[in-house]
């Protein structure tokens, strides 16, 4: 099965450039990861100042382990500073049969 991580942040004008690099270190890095697919970052339209990370993974183990490392937790907590909010995360999956459920989901430890 796999998922989709939706990843959004506020970004102020003034620290956008240093987030960037942060944010392009992070998909860096998450590359190289067991079960990563593939991701992207979307700017809103409407609210500048807001941007959407959309990653692909294989299943919620390999999303886990990626999301609890020691490099993504230092950095999420270098953008969160500058950005002066946390993250926030929304998880979904493509669902199968009707008796296909996403058993052992509980949230995250981290973030």
């Amino acid at each position: 099965m796999s998922l989709k991580v939706l990843i959004k942040r506020k970004v102020p004008p003034a620290m956008r450039d240093e987030i960037m690099n942060l944010i392009k270190e992070l998909r860096s890095r998450a590359t190289v990861q067991t079960g990563y697919i593939t991701g992207e970052t979307l700017q809103r339209l409407d609210e500048p100042d807001e941007f959407l990370v959309i990653s692909s993974w294989q299943n919620l183990d390999d999303w886990n382990k990626w999301m609890n490392s020691a490099i993504r937790t230092e950095i999420r907590q270098r953008i969160e500073i500058l950005a002066g909010a946390k993250e926030s995360y929304e998880v979904y999956y493509h669902p199968g049969p009707a008796s296909a459920t996403l058993s052992g989901f509980k949230g995250w430890e981290g973030g």
